[in-house]
């Protein structure tokens, strides 16, 4: 995990979901606009979700324990599934809301300032959106990176709202207003869908992406010209740290410390290439069948 903790990004997230609530429920009272509102449930939504990210993130930052020997890293994943599942709620609570509008429609009101407002609460969210964003990839942290995902999607929601709302003044179809609001629900829901297909992911162990996955292989591959093999490779993540296990064989006639030498020097590589990994390697004697045998999860 990283030394350097991550929860001012958290509070960043939060003072930014308060601002665009307030600016977003404005706009919506100003409007009577249910493309506005539906914008700012999302926001609220941004804030339950921080909200979450800050208490999970303070559980993922604890060192391991005799309870807990590989760390609390996980604990990042109930973070970005909680915002998955209450990204869905909101998208059927602004569903339910269009669906009212778009059978009683009702005029639009102060259509400029409450665009006006609703912009500024857009800029927020962007600016937030990418300093969590890179700080998410800095670190590798799956709660900034959703935040962050779930900011940005707000942006572009925004937009689309002030566009909507815009061409609804400028002609007076009333029902252009509830279906908007329908296209965010149907946005929202996919963000949703996403950040909970990842989490689930993390949750079941699922081997590093790919490019992390060929950055290990192309360590490995290396070192055969020292006359070794490997096999058996296993990789998963646990929030920001990698977990990483192979079998080495090296020819039977090695001594201890000569294997033991070479295992240092994979893992050192392994790690220089993946920083916040953790590297398990059991060594096997080259010649012998059963080595080549040994290739289960149930050894």
């Amino acid at each position: 995990m990283s030394a350097r903790s991550l929860k001012p990004y958290v509070w960043l997230s939060i003072a930014a979901a308060l601002a665009t609530i307030a600016l977003k429920a404005v706009a919506w009272l100003l409007t009577d606009s249910v493309g506005l509102l539906s914008d700012a449930l999302e926001s609220v939504v941004n804030l339950a979700a921080a909200c979450m990210a800050l208490a999970m993130l303070s559980i993922a930052e604890r060192p391991e324990d005799k309870g807990h020997g590989f760390g609390h890293g996980k604990a990042e994943y109930f973070s970005s599934g909680f915002e998955g599942l209450l990204i869905v709620f909101a998208a059927i609570a602004i569903a339910v809301a269009a669906g009212e509008r778009l059978l009683n429609p009702r005029p639009l009101e102060a259509v400029g300032v409450g665009l006006a407002v609703s912009a500024s609460a857009a800029l927020i969210n962007l600016l937030v959106g990418r300093v969590l964003l890179l700080a998410g990839r800095r670190h590798r942290s799956i709660t900034l990176e959703a935040d962050a995902h779930h900011l940005l999607s707000d942006v572009w929601t925004s937009l689309g709202v002030i566009v909507g709302v815009g061409a609804v003044a400028l002609t007076g179809w009333l029902w252009l207003d509830p279906i908007l609001a329908l296209l965010v629900a149907s946005n929202i829901i996919w963000t949703g869908w996403r950040l909970l297909r990842r989490s689930a992911n993390g949750l079941m162990d699922a081997s590093l992406p790919p490019g992390e996955q060929a950055q290990i292989v192309k360590v490995l591959e290396s070192y055969r010209c020292q006359g070794i093999d490997y096999h058996a490779l296993r990789s998963r993540a646990a929030g920001a740290r990698s977990f990483i296990s192979l079998h080495v064989l090296v020819p039977g006639a090695w001594t201890v410390s000569r294997a033991h030498q070479l295992v240092e020097g994979i893992e050192s590589e392994l790690r220089r290439e993946l920083p916040q990994a953790t590297v398990f390697i059991h060594i096997e004697p080259l010649e012998d069948p059963a080595s080549h045998q040994d290739l289960g999860l149930d050894r």
